[in-house]
């Protein structure tokens, strides 16, 4: 929900069937969660007519971004050692492409 929140103000029918299509859940269970969602912060609502209208409120992930802090050093070195690994085997394979089509080449 908050993917789509991210995009920009979303009428509650728009969250409702795109969560419905993607997790398989009911409506009011959508709505239990958008529940949570603003009761916790991290979205606000607005009505329009008949419609709800959400918006994400990103001064939670903020704070949860600024709590994580802590722990980026726990997955930075492996993601940034898994990069090295996945650019190397990168080069191998186009070193390795470049060979074979000087071979094949007349």
């Amino acid at each position: 929900m908050l993917e789509l929140l991210a995009d920009g103000e979303q009428p509650a029918g728009t969250i409702g069937d795109a969560v419905r299509r993607e997790f398989g859940i009911s409506q009011p269970a959508v709505s239990q969660h958008l529940k949570v969602l603003r009761e916790h912060g991290f979205a606000t609502v607005r009505a329009e007519g008949t419609r709800r209208l959400y918006a994400m409120e990103p001064g939670p992930l903020r704070e949860i971004d600024a709590w994580l802090d802590g722990f980026r050093r726990f997955w930075t070195p492996p993601l940034a050692a898994l990069a090295t690994e996945l650019a190397r085997g990168r080069r191998e394979r186009r070193l390795r492409e470049d060979t074979t089509d000087e071979r094949t080449d007349p």
